[in-house]
């Protein structure tokens, strides 16, 4: 079978990366595709110093690429939202497969993208836009077909999970461990997307909609960032059999999906309590096969490249499939933008645990006031921690609730912080057990 040539957007880690799999490991890629997959053509404004292009057809415009004929699918890993999505648009209108680790596109403009791609008859894969090396799209969308899926749980950062992780295990505070993590190049220079949830909220929309069969809807996912997270939150947190993670969840309820990233606590047993460093991993609920996990890499250049050659090898395989026949991008056929019947709820409407800690005067009522503003509000406390203190000194309150809307907890807080009594503003921490079916 004639070979799939291949045009290369963007050169650098995953660029690069994915250029010298595809060449290391070509003779065993041509035996899994049927083909051998070849570079055609690439386009860069900077080379990876890892990565030689020598007798590669080579551009510095990516809209070349998209407008060669000699060039069947077109891989973009420019990065960014509007050159991007015009290139991929480009590359599509010319009748070209496209293959993109950003997720960026995928979650703001995939509705947009797979539409024009379905009227073409060309396939968009995106295996590399979450979590790295993990295949949890392949995984999500074929290997888990068969169930309705419960929900879906993830730590699908690695900055932020770097960071919590050095937090709990060395007790360093998180401006301390963020320019650690910017040193050793785990964290941009600018790392707002990573430690504010950006970057995950991006991935959970797109692992949402292929979940529960619903258009990408970023613009409708509850967004909290680590960067208010102290070392005394990651103390007490594991005083009380926790441990505090940076999640992506989605759960199928009675009133619709939630989608939401912020920090979490979750039992110390939990599988996903157990993930640390830079490391990824997924978790997802189906009501057939039960919790699976789905761990590994969530980024750097090869485990990366890993994925999107993998998408090739997808290509390669279906390239002469009528386009009827494939997998549906994201994996339901028949989406639309009518989510009516599954809406995305408001975070107000959320059901969950809380953790607060706040900063009490240590004077006599003060506790018995803070419970009953929780109880006016339909809520009760689980665990309490309090330190001692000479009276009238500020003296830290530990409190962990039972499950409540987050509109009550809202409303509480803002009561409580009214207070004479107190000083500062209250920290609120979600919990979840994330119940893995023991």
């Amino acid at each position: 079978m004639k070979p799939v040539r291949v045009g290369i957007c963007g050169l650098g880690t995953v660029g690069g990366g994915t250029l010298n799999v595809l060449t290391r490991n070509a003779d065993d890629i041509a035996r899994r595709a049927g083909r051998p997959i070849v570079i055609e053509q690439v386009a860069h404004r900077s080379v990876h110093p890892d990565c030689d292009i020598t007798g590669i057809n080579a551009t510095s415009d990516v809209f070349e690429v998209a407008t060669n004929p000699n060039v069947d699918v077109l891989v973009e890993l420019i990065g960014g939202y509007d050159i991007a999505r015009e290139l991929v648009l480009t590359a599509i209108a010319n009748g070209k497969h496209v293959v993109t680790a950003n997720k960026a596109l995928i979650a703001v403009h995939g509705n947009e993208i797979f539409k024009a791609a379905h009227e073409k008859g060309v396939i968009v894969a995106f295996e590399a836009a979450v979590a790295g090396g993990i295949p949890v799209i392949k995984s999500l969308r074929e290997g888990l077909g068969a169930n309705r899926i419960e929900w879906v749980a993830g730590i699908i950062n690695g900055t932020g999970n770097y960071i919590l992780t050095h937090m709990r295990d060395e007790g360093r505070a998180f401006e301390d461990v963020l320019a650690e993590a910017q040193a050793l190049g785990y964290a941009e220079s600018d790392p707002t997307f990573d430690v504010e949830g950006i970057d995950a909220a991006h991935k959970l929309t797109i692992l949402a909609s292929i979940a529960y069969g619903v258009p990408l809807q970023f613009e409708k996912a509850f967004t909290e960032g680590i960067s208010r997270i102290t070392a005394e939150d990651v103390e007490q947190a594991d005083n009380l059999g926790y441990v505090i993670k940076h999640l992506g969840i989605s759960k199928r309820t009675d009133q619709g999906l939630e989608l939401r990233v912020h920090p979490t606590l979750i039992p110390k047993e939990r599988l996903l309590a157990n993930v640390h460093g830079v490391k990824n991993a997924i978790a997802i609920m189906g009501d057939a096969v039960g919790p699976t996990l789905y761990y590994g890499a969530g980024a750097g250049a090869e485990p990366t490249a890993s994925a999107v050659v993998a998408d090739l090898l997808d290509v390669a395989r279906d390239i002469s499939t009528d386009h009827h026949y494939r997998v549906p991008y994201l994996a339901f056929s028949g989406i639309d933008e009518d989510v009516s019947q599954l809406p995305i709820m408001p975070m107000e409407d959320i059901t969950t645990a809380y953790y607060l800690r706040l900063l009490a005067v240590d004077r006599p009522g003060v506790l018995a006031r803070v419970a009953t503003i929780l109880a006016e509000q339909g809520m009760s406390i689980e665990a309490l921690i309090q330190k001692e203190a000479t009276e009238g000194e500020l003296v830290p309150i530990i409190l962990l609730t039972h499950r409540t809307k987050e509109k009550q907890m809202n409303e509480a807080i803002r009561e409580i912080e009214a207070m004479a009594d107190i000083a500062g503003p209250v920290t609120r921490i979600r919990v979840e057990s994330l119940d893995e079916g023991e």
